[in-house]
């Protein structure tokens, strides 16, 4: 960041980053900082989706929300983003919504499960691991396999 404080993509990675080192907090700074340099990035879906996982991991769940539809909007492919919008809004209590989203989620994936997302996981920080037990029981509530 020090070489080249422009380039977006060092911003986005840091900030996805922080969320595996349970420093979520942190996230939406480096993401809004993306955004400011390239607000039309071609990328900023996935940032969008970045921010809002990191906001469900803190539990700020309307946050997610708004950070997750931003996303689905920005790229109605990006199965990730449904999926994650599914517990976003099944742990706001939007279960109908939420389960809409699962089912448009994995649509564009459909090997996608819990076991798999937590197989694949590379932190063990023990901040990072409470926030995914959130994610998790999002996703067992708007009906997104088990695996």
């Amino acid at each position: 960041m020090a070489l080249a404080p422009n380039l977006v993509n060092a911003h986005a990675a840091l900030g996805f980053a922080k969320s595996y080192i349970g420093r979520a907090t942190e996230t939406e700074g480096h993401i809004l900082e993306a955004l400011r340099l390239s607000p039309r990035d071609v990328f900023a879906y996935q940032w969008a989706c970045f921010a809002g996982v990191a906001k469900l991991l803190l539990g700020s769940d309307v946050e997610a929300v708004s950070w997750l539809r931003k996303s689905t909007e920005a790229n109605r492919n990006f199965h990730l983003a449904h999926i994650s919008l599914a517990a976003a809004l099944a742990l706001t209590g939007a279960l109908d919504e939420a389960r809409t989203a699962a089912r448009t989620g994995l649509a564009l994936n459909s090997g996608f499960t819990i076991r798999r997302l937590l197989a694949a996981q590379q932190s063990d920080n023990p901040i990072y691991l409470a926030g995914l037990q959130r994610l998790c029981e999002g996703w067992r509530l708007a009906g997104v396999p088990e695996g």
